[in-house]
């Protein structure tokens, strides 16, 4: 909980909260004041007054005040956007605190200026990150973010990837900043909001805005965390005995002879002999920790005074990994961040600010993709190591091998293997070495204001110069190993190894190895104009002139600096905060484009009417804040153009053909691989947003909902249907189709923010929900199917098209009886598919519409997140969910190929048997190219809800550490992705190929000095 002491400064509006005070034996309420909150921000609009005639007041020499109020007067405290209580610690000293709502702001940073939250005009949502770190703490900037704003979920309004900007400078990512650096995030999503940055931000806009000093405010503020990750599940493979009789079984579906003889199954299965008969468990404890490790300290430094304002946070974190052996023991990620800025007023006109960042982030990690690799051995190929115990003692070559091995395991074993397997993950990492992973990143950004009043009132300018370089690279010890394949016998009933075949040889050079260099280097400038003027106390007029520049340079990549630039302009008014006009335009440059087409102008109109201003709504008890907003326009981006000199046509003699220069009956040939089109241009997003902002019951509930319509015509393409047939040749492979504007797709929704903030008895609640309703589609396509439920106009831009299943083939007959299927021989047991066009033949255009894959959004997304606050504890938690997207079993652990490794899925696999039960196709050990393929048969629904955090925090009461050396002091334990609640969990809660999802428990405390 966010706690204050009440204030004596008011500002702007007022909320009113009537408490009632019973001073039992003491007439005198101590109320002590400071201007502002613990995160340095002024406390907004706080009243405190009592019954008239009762209420002394007297100041001391720092500002602090005493209120002094006669036995059961009524106190009012106040503040727009805090909720007010009072704990009665006991009957001389009742406490008033002040809670802040969720997602309250007074002022919100938008394109390039700060605005008052009264005054956003739609599309635009704010969360106040230090006040829900008080509650929730997390490590990730973004982390469920969809709980707090509407239209987001990791994209916003479906559009893709979105631009990042950290104190107005385009930044690469949010993995940059920690949210103890952030003051607020500002999710920037209509056309209107967007446009003033440009190109770059047509898909939408995360604007982050760190922490400032606060002047006359000294603040150190030490939080340390530490926790475990608990893993979720791990993939569920056959061990040796199972999978060679399913195996076989295989085999003989196929008509051939089984591979493995019984005895060498129950060998396997008997487990006797885990060396000589291996069944190896990639996910056993034997290689795998129960749980990791995250530790992470933090300490924020502020201060200043009115000429001079600082702030710095210095952070630590540490990570280790689940596996357990070897090298990979010591696995772990470390990072070490120094973010720190400086505001400084140089003289009653100019102030100037400095901002530098530095991060340091190491990964050291074991050679070899452990994760991968289990996914893909089979269980009975090798034992990871061999006993030297085992080995006979008259074998005098394995002996001698032993005594030269430069890796011998634990003294005990050396590294096992085939020919087949001359590496494998175990020998990697035990003997292959490591690798350090390094990257560095600096940040620098610096701005000046100039108020220009003195040349017109109103004026001022103001620029910022922000310079960022990463660079990583990767040092690894890169050793040499050989592995050995025993040979067995069993001569005196013991197995014992007769003799060791060598593969490879053991060097260890003790040279480090630098790869994997890279560096990115980020220049942005930006410079403005801004005009603000308030005439009569009722017209509120901004204006501003922007110019910015931003060019981005990257090792490795072609046309290595991109550039965008940018002018922009905004004319902003507003009549006494009622009604709201707002013009925001953009002309952009791209260099990707052809001369003549490299520069369009972007347009933007915006409309406001704040209804419960109008008198037939003043002095509502129902209605305390009603305002309708409405947005259209045109953004121009160049986004979605994958490279430069599109427009251009090339010819080339590469793939296989070649000149010849000489006479005769030699051919010569070039090949042309793309037309020239001088007419490319920018794709346009074309938006409307219509949105309303209410509140009702003095703050009892709260509503922020938009819904938007946003149209992207243009997007390039090479569209071969519309050109004749010869344009694209067979050999020379040629093309003469160019890259042409064509493709237009829609997206429209619904999204929203409510909250319900309520006091009941001594427990404050606030309870608030986020929900997106999301639709896409189709506009147009170059396309000539021949059948009309092949189009893709007119369906989901991410829709999955693939073919319906009618069950699986119950014998030779059902087979003969149906379609063709030209994916290769079937039988009895594999996926039988609906013939749609009926022509007999089962191929790709009997594919049809299955159902969207939520790509850029499920249909249905929502957030929920409940604050309780009783006394001196807080209660937090969230929830996510999503509803009405598809996905496909089409990982290597359902789709089975030849002798991959089998996983739990094929135990329901068809046989003649559990024909009427099974929910697998008949097992193949041959290429299955008709079963493995997208149909129905493997679709499923990803609805799901999840609780992704619970965090419980005690507060010590500020009586305790009144006149201490510790202002606050705080401890919570919490925990993320506790739970899912879906048909499909297990599916959806396991990694295939990677390492396994997480719960995470935490244990943290945060103090203040």
């Amino acid at each position: 909980m966010n706690q204050f002491i009440v204030t004596t400064t008011v500002c702007s509006l007022l909320t009113l909260a009537s408490l009632g005070l019973k001073a039992q034996t003491s007439p005198k309420v101590e109320v002590r004041s400071i201007v502002r909150n613990a995160e340095g921000k002024p406390l907004p609009n706080a009243l405190v007054s009592a019954d008239a005639g009762q209420v002394q007041t007297t100041t001391d020499s720092l500002g602090a005040f005493s209120l002094a109020v006669a036995p059961r007067s009524v106190v009012q405290v106040s503040a727009d956007g805090y909720q007010a209580h009072v704990t009665l610690a006991d009957t001389t000293m009742p406490e008033i605190v002040l809670a802040e709502l969720d997602n309250t702001a007074d002022l919100v940073n938008v394109a390039f200026r700060t605005v008052p939250r009264k005054d956003l005009l739609g599309g635009v949502s704010v969360v106040n990150v230090p006040g829900l770190l008080q509650k929730n703490y997390t490590t990730g900037a973004l982390d469920n973010l969809s709980a707090f704003v509407g239209g987001f979920n990791g994209n916003i309004w479906g559009m893709g990837d979105y631009l990042v900007l950290i104190d107005g400078v385009p930044r690469s990512a949010t993995a940059d900043i920690h949210p103890t650096e952030i003051e607020q995030i500002t999710v920037l999503k209509g056309a209107a909001a967007l446009v003033l940055y440009g190109s770059r931000a047509a898909k939408g806009v995360i604007q982050i805005t760190t922490k400032r000093g606060v002047a006359n405010e000294k603040r150190i503020n030490v939080r340390v965390n530490t926790g475990v990750h608990l893993p979720k599940g791990y993939p569920d493979y056959l061990g040796s005995a199972e999978y060679m009789t399913l195996y076989n079984e295989a085999r003989r579906n196929d008509g051939l002879a089984p591979l493995y003889s019984q005895e060498t199954i129950w060998n396997h299965h008997a487990g006797t002999d885990p060396y000589r008969y291996p069944n190896v468990d990639y996910y056993s404890p034997d290689y795998l920790r129960k749980v990791s490790n995250r530790t992470d300290g933090i300490a924020e430094i502020s201060g200043g005074n009115s000429r001079a304002r600082f702030y710095t946070n210095i952070g630590f974190a540490h990570a280790n990994s689940l596996l357990n052996f070897g090298e990979a023991k010591n696995d772990n990620n470390t990072r070490l961040n120094v973010r720190g800025n400086v505001d400084v007023r140089l003289n009653d006109y100019i102030t100037t600010s400095v901002d530098a960042t530095a991060i340091f982030s190491d990964n050291r990690f074991a050679h070899g993709n452990y994760w991968s690799n289990a996914a893909t051995l089979r269980p009975y190929r090798f034992s990871p190591l061999i006993p030297i115990s085992m080995i006979e003692e008259t074998d005098q070559a394995s002996q001698l091998q032993v005594q030269n091995s430069n890796y011998l395991i634990d003294g005990k074993y050396l590294l096992g293997g085939t020919q087949q397997d001359l590496t494998n993950p175990f020998a990697d990492i035990y003997a292959a070495g490591y690798n350090k992973s390094t990257t560095r990143q600096f940040q620098f950004t610096n701005t000046i204001n100039v108020d220009l009043r003195k040349t017109l009132p109103g004026l001022s300018f103001g620029t910022r110069i922000g310079v960022d370089y990463s660079t990583s690279y990767n040092l690894a010890f890169n050793n040499q190993y050989a592995i050995y394949a025993p040979t067995w016998n069993n001569y005196a009933g013991t197995d014992l190894v007769s003799s060791l075949q060598k593969f490879g040889e053991d060097r260890k050079n003790g040279a480090q190895n630098v790869s994997n260099s890279w560096r990115q280097q980020t220049l942005f400038f930006s410079g403005q104009f801004n005009y603000v003027n308030r005439i009569n106390n009722v017209h509120n007029i901004h204006a501003m002139l922007i110019g910015t520049g931003h060019q981005r340079s990257e090792t490795g990549v072609y046309h290595a600096t991109q550039s965008h630039v940018n002018l922009g302009l905004q004319l902003a008014y507003n009549y006494r905060q009622k009604y709201y006009l707002d013009f925001s335009g953009a002309l952009l440059h791209s260099a990707k484009l052809p001369p003549g087409n490299r520069q369009a102008f972007s347009p933007t109109l915006s409309a406001g009417w704040r209804i419960s201003e109008e008198a037939f709504l003043a002095g509502s008890s129902v209605v305390s804040n009603l305002k309708l907003t409405a947005s259209a326009g045109i953004l121009h981006t160049d986004l979605d153009i994958p490279g430069y000199y599109l427009y251009k046509g090339i010819f080339t003699h590469a793939d296989g053909t070649w000149y010849s220069w000489r006479d005769g009956s030699l051919t010569r040939t070039t090949d042309s691989r793309r037309g020239e089109n001088n007419n490319l241009f920018f794709a346009q997003r074309k938006d409307i947003n219509v949105g309303v902002e209410a509140s009702f019951f003095q703050r009892l509930i709260s509503l922020d909902a938009n819904y938007f319509i946003s149209r992207m015509d243009g997007i390039i393409t090479q569209a071969a249907t519309i050109y004749p047939s010869y344009f694209v040749t067979g050999f020379p492979q040629s093309s003469f189709i160019p890259y042409i504007n064509y493709n237009n797709d829609q997206r429209s929704g619904l999204d929203f923010n409510l909250s319900l903030n309520k006091q009941i008895g001594q427990v404050a609640w606030t309870v608030g929900v986020t929900g997106t309703v999301y639709n896409s589609k189709v506009i147009q396509r170059a396309e000539n199917y021949e059948n009309a439920y092949q189009n893709r106009v007119g369906k989901p831009i991410d829709a999955i098209f693939g073919l319906q299943s009618n069950g699986l083939f119950a014998n030779e007959s059902d087979i003969a009886a149906s379609a063709t299927q030209s994916y290769g021989q079937v039988k009895p047991g594999d996926i039988k598919y609906v013939d749609q066009n009926g022509d007999k033949l089962i191929d790709s255009r009997d594919e049809v519409y299955l159902g969207r894959a939520g790509w850029n959004g499920s249909p249905f997304t929502f957030g929920v997140h409940v604050t309780a606050r009783w006394k001196n504890w807080t209660f937090f938690t969230i929830a996510t969910g999503n509803e009405g997207a598809y996905s496909q079993k089409n990982s290597a652990y359902f789709w089975i190929r030849g002798d991959d490794k089998y996983s739990a899925a094929v135990r329901n696999r068809w046989t003649p048997e559990t024909a009427a039960t099974a929910t697998y196709p008949r097992l193949t050990s041959l290429n299955n190219d008709n079963n493995i393929r997208t149909s129905d048969f493997w679709l499923y629904r990803n609805n799901r809800l999840n609780l992704a955090k619970v965090q419980l925090t005690y507060t010590l009461p500020s009586r305790i550490l009144t006149g201490k050396f510790i202002r606050d002091l705080s401890v919570y334990a919490s925990g993320s992705d506790l739970l899912t609640i879906a048909k499909e969990r297990q599916i959806m809660e396991t990694n295939i190929g990677g390492a396994p999802q997480t719960r995470f428990i935490n244990l943290g405390l945060n103090a203040a000095f």
